[in-house]
């Protein structure tokens, strides 16, 4: 494996002065206020908008976990990058709520809704998602990454970037993100585009490809006696898994709520979602590439998610392989820089600020830095059981939010779509899911301590997909139940949060907000998705 020479250094160092200087630049301008901190003063545009949302969710988990799917036969899990038409969800149907809230984080807009305890129970379970999610396997894809490129040990590399992210992060607030994120945005489309250009030359195109690695290799659909990813259960869990991520999450809604108004925020989630597409032909082809190439003898590699980097130093010429790198750093640090900014908003204002009600807006903005340094902490402390429960990055990181995402989606969904839905629905279904996920994730991390046969062995063993879908039935049953067996919401408190509780106003400054361009933008976009999904069958 070729290494990066002198050249691809000078690319790699330009690329961090400029990234720097932009956050240099952000950080002079004062965040005086949360508002400025942690939403970058509700003043962005939509391209900013829809660069930043695709950024945040392109982290190197992403590079890494997703060519390494390409390489090691995992293409159902290809529908998880299909969700661009969640994404559409979030601008055209949950944005209008969030927008009228007025809200800086979704904890928030849960106790507008219905009641300060889902609000609390919201804050924890998503921080804790964080940590175990986004976080570690950020930093543990980082870390593959990094030591693959450069040669130096996996905690070397992960953790020098993890701290250089932390201090732009820390100081310039959102504003710092969502400036940097849609520089490396740019950064990682071109860096990636290239490599799947020369990967495809290099394999002789896409029918030597498909000859090669076999036409049944690139069928995302399997039936559902297939023991680990049936496509009904796949398509119902990685549904829940999109609507939880792309319309109910601090990282993504963040970037929304940015904003100037409701206009440029649905066309920054269109705009992102057509970014949504582009992970498909820039990391997961590469992958196939790869594996390729491999069972042709030209390169090799000991795991799958070492695929994207060691066909990136192969293939690529000196001067690109340094654009390509800044590129894959570009992912790691945007994902991370997202997370650690969502973290502290929900920490500061949904746990803190409710606790110290009295501390001025500058000590919360401190408080927000400190929980930053926290929550990376314990990401690195979970690194060492991402290894436990899945043998692929990108598997884990689906397999875990299947097993925190259901209550969460299901408590949203019906607060928004059910006007009768109410606040002791809504904290049942959270506290139960939430028993009820962690339960499962911790039986699949303690597995090899049971005994075979046993009851809890076999919830261990039970399909982690089917598991999901059942779970999110079991959240809506109880939240429906028990919505029912007690009192209906306060009409006046509902009022503009739900459907069916809509003024005649509202819904006319809400049609005001788009044109003949943005719909006929969301059904191209639709349509692209059905083409793909009949490519990969």
């Amino acid at each position: 494996m070729t290494s990066l020479d002198s050249l691809d250094w000078v690319v790699l160092s330009l690329y961090f002065v400029i990234l720097l200087g932009i956050a240099w630049w952000v950080i002079r301008q004062k965040n005086t206020n949360t508002e400025d901190y942690f939403l970058a003063g509700r003043n962005v545009g939509w391209f900013v908008v829809g660069a930043s949302i695709f950024a945040s969710n392109i982290g190197s988990e992403h590079v890494v976990g997703l060519a390494g799917n390409g390489a090691g036969d995992k293409m159902p899990l290809l529908i998880y990058e299909l969700h661009s038409w969640i994404v559409l969800m979030l601008g055209w149907l949950f944005l209008p709520f969030y927008a009228r809230s007025k809200v800086f984080t979704m904890p928030e807009f849960l106790e507008r809704r219905f009641d300060a305890r889902s609000r609390w129970v919201l804050s924890v379970v998503s921080i804790i998602a964080y940590v175990l999610t986004k976080v570690s396997v950020t930093i543990f894809a980082g870390g593959i990454v990094v030591s693959t490129l450069l040669g130096i040990p996996f905690w070397v590399g992960a953790i020098s970037t993890v701290v250089l992210t932390g201090i732009y992060t820390i100081l310039g607030g959102m504003k710092a993100v969502v400036y940097t994120e849609t520089v490396q945005a740019i950064v990682l489309i071109i860096g990636a585009a290239t490599l799947t250009f020369m990967g495809l030359d290099a394999v002789g195109g896409w029918s030597s490809l498909k000859e090669t690695v076999t036409p049944e290799y690139m069928n995302m659909w399997r039936p559902n006696s297939d023991p680990d990813f049936p496509w009904l259960p796949l398509v119902f869990t990685s549904s829940v898994v999109g609507v939880w991520y792309w319309c109910t999450d601090q990282v993504i809604v963040q970037r929304v709520l940015t904003a100037k108004n409701l206009k440029e925020a649905r066309r920054g989630t269109i705009f992102g979602a057509a970014m949504k597409i582009m992970p498909i032909f820039l990391f997961l082809i590469p992958g196939i590439v790869a594996l390729a190439l491999k069972m042709r003898g030209e390169i090799s590699f000991d795991s799958p998610d070492q695929a994207f980097p060691v066909l990136m130093t192969h293939l690529l010429p000196s001067g690109l392989r340094g654009l390509v790198a800044a590129g894959l750093m570009a992912a790691l640090m945007s994902s991370l820089a997202s997370v650690f900014n969502s973290c502290s908003t929900l920490f500061t204002l949904d746990i803190y600020k409710r606790l110290y009600p009295e501390k001025p807006e500058k000590a919360l903005v401190n408080i927000g830095k400190i929980a930053t340094g926290v929550v990376v902490i314990l990401g690195i402390l979970w690194i060492p059981v991402i290894s436990v429960l899945s043998d692929g990055l990108y598997e884990y990181l689906q397999k875990v939010q299947a097993y925190l995402a259901p209550p969460i989606a299901a408590v949203f969904l019906m607060g928004i779509f059910w006007k009768r839905m109410n606040a002791n629905g809504a904290i049942a279904a959270l506290v139960a899911g939430m028993v009820l996920g962690m339960s499962k994730l911790m039986a699949e991390t303690f597995i090899t301590s049971m005994n075979p046969g046993s009851f809890i062995h076999r919830f261990a063993e039970f399909n982690w997909l089917a598991f999901g879908a059942l779970f999110f039935f079991t959240c809506v049953l109880i939240a429906l139940v028990v919505s029912l067996l007690s009192s209906p919401p306060d009409e006046e408190q509902i009022k503009g949060l739900t459907f069916g509780a809509i003024s005649d106003e509202q819904k006319a400054e809400n049609k005001a907000s788009y044109g003949i361009g943005d719909i006929i933008a969301t059904l191209a976009i639709v349509g692209i998705i059905a083409w793909i999904m009949i490519t990969f069958s």
